[in-house]
């Protein structure tokens, strides 16, 4: 089975490749040689992936792949801070500015919680998947709390300061694989093969 993934964001592609069943073989959108902007002007995190995923479906019905493609899926995720209200939650990735710089996301997220110790947040994925059947959204989520400094080296985005429930070490801190099988994207892509498989 061939699923496009509308994504060009390298370290994603890899972390869902890893997570993938042999029998399905995972496409990006280097694969099908789009590198346009894919509109996301939504107002939520489940509203965005909905727009990806349907813009990448419509193309490609418009511009047929070389191989044969069994369904279309888009993801967005966010960090959602208690303290915030929610934020960033949908503005994640242009917390700090339209750069979407990881560094400077993470920097004025420490600003904005300098002065509490209320740090719990949820990681939230949601994937919408698409093909001749029609569109279905599934959600994954991870909670945990806010580090009060960046630690370790692994990961992208607020990897650095996401405290995973019921470990000490940031998602950055952590081994590959350890992240992989527990955060909010692995636990969305576990409910899309469920999906597939009854289908």
């Amino acid at each position: 089975m061939n699923l496009l993934f509308a994504s060009s964001n390298k370290n994603k592609i890899k972390e869902i490749q890893a997570m993938m069943p042999p029998n399905i073989h995972l496409i990006g959108l280097s694969d099908i040689h789009f590198s346009e902007e894919i509109p996301e002007t939504s107002p939520t995190i489940k509203e965005n992936a909905i727009q990806k995923a349907a813009f990448i479906y419509d193309y490609l019905k418009n511009n047929p792949a070389s191989m044969d493609i069994n369904g279309v899926f888009a993801d967005d995720s966010g960090l959602e801070v208690e303290a915030l209200g929610g934020a960033p939650g949908v503005y994640s990735a242009r917390f700090a500015g339209e750069q979407k710089n990881d560094g400077a996301n993470n920097k004025k997220l420490l600003q904005e919680l300098k002065n509490t110790t209320h740090r719990n947040a949820q990681f939230k994925t949601v994937i919408a998947f698409i093909n001749a059947k029609g569109l279905q959204t599934i959600e994954g989520i991870i909670k945990g709390t806010i580090a009060y400094e960046e630690r370790g080296k692994n990961g992208f985005g607020y990897d650095p300061l996401f405290i995973p429930t019921g470990y000490r070490s940031t998602f950055a801190e952590l081994d590959f694989g350890i992240k992989n099988s527990i955060s909010h994207r692995a636990n969305a892509i576990k409910n899309l093969l469920n999906l597939l498989q009854h289908r």
